[in-house]
C-alpha cells in the first residue's frame, strides 16, 4: 500500500476518540514510581509537548527517537521523543514544533500536524503534563542534533513499534522499589516510561483502525 494511503488511514485513526490512560497503562511500570492512586482528575503540573514526526524512507514510514546526553538536565541517557517544556504564551503544538527544531534542526514550516494531539500524560516524578502531537514531514528531513541535549538520533520504523515481538517486560529496581517495567526493544535499547506510554496510545489508535495491517 502507498505511503499516501497509509497517511490517510493514520489521519482517520487520529480523528477517532482517544483511548487515553487505558492504552498508556499497557506500557506503564507497575507500580508506577511516584504515581497517585486514585489519580486525581487534573493534578497540578507544568506543561510540555513532544512530537511523533512521521516521514517516508524507501516506501516506509519512520519517526524519530533520540538518545539524550548524560549531561542534559533530566532523563539523562534515556530514549525519548523530541520535545520539552512549554514557554510562556506558547501553544503546546508550537512547543512540540519548536523543540523538534531545537533538538533535531527540523524546520517547522515543513511539518504538517496530523489531527488532534494524543491524551495528555502526567509524569508524577517530574510533575509534567506531556502532550504528544503526530506530524508528517514530506521527504526525509535534514538533521542537525543539538549537541548539549541529543547524543544520538534514532530513525525508527513505525512497523517496528507495531510489532508485538518488540515488547518485553523485566523486573527492575527503581528508587529502591521492585517494579515490573514493560518496554519496546528498539535499536538495541529499552524504550520505557513516558515515551513507551505515549507510543502505546498511538499504536492503539492505529490498531483500532487496522492501520498496522498496511504499514
Amino acid at each position: 500500500m502507498s505511503v499516501e494511503m497509509t497517511l490517510k488511514e493514520i489521519r482517520r485513526a487520529l480523528a477517532a476518540a482517544r483511548v487515553g490512560r487505558s492504552a498508556q497503562e499497557r506500557m506503564s511500570p507497575r507500580p508506577r514510581p511516584g504515581d497517585i492512586f486514585p489519580m486525581p482528575d487534573n493534578p497540578a503540573g507544568r506543561q510540555a509537548a513532544v512530537l511523533i514526526l512521521l516521514y517516508e524512507r524507501e516506501g516506509e514510514l519512520y519517526f524519530f527517537l533520540t538518545r539524550r546526553t548524560e549531561t542534559v538536565g533530566t532523563h539523562k541517557g534515556q530514549i525519548s521523543l523530541p520535545g520539552g517544556s512549554q514557554d510562556a504564551s506558547e501553544s503546546l503544538q508550537a512547543t512540540a514544533l519548536r523543540e523538534a527544531q531545537e533538538e533535531l534542526g527540523i524546520d517547522p514550516a515543513h511539518i504538517e500536524i496530523l489531527g488532534a494531539p494524543l491524551t495528555p500524560l502526567f509524569i508524577p516524578v517530574s510533575g509534567f503534563w506531556v502532550t504528544a502531537f503526530v506530524g508528517y514531514y514530506s521527504g526525509e528531513p535534514t538533521l542537525s542534533a543539538a549537541a548539549a541535549e541529543v547524543y544520538e538520533i534514532l530513525a525508527t520504523r513505525l512497523a517496528d513499534v507495531l510489532d508485538e515481538n518488540a515488547i518485553a517486560e523485566e523486573e527492575w529496581e527503581l528508587r529502591g522499589y521492585k517494579v515490573h517495567v514493560p518496554f519496546f526493544r528498539l535499536h538495541g535499547y529499552k524504550v520505557w516510561g513516558a515515551t513507551a506510554m505515549i507510543l502505546a496510545e498511538f499504536i492503539s489508535l492505529l490498531r483500532v483502525q487496522g492501520v498496522d495491517e498496511n504499514v
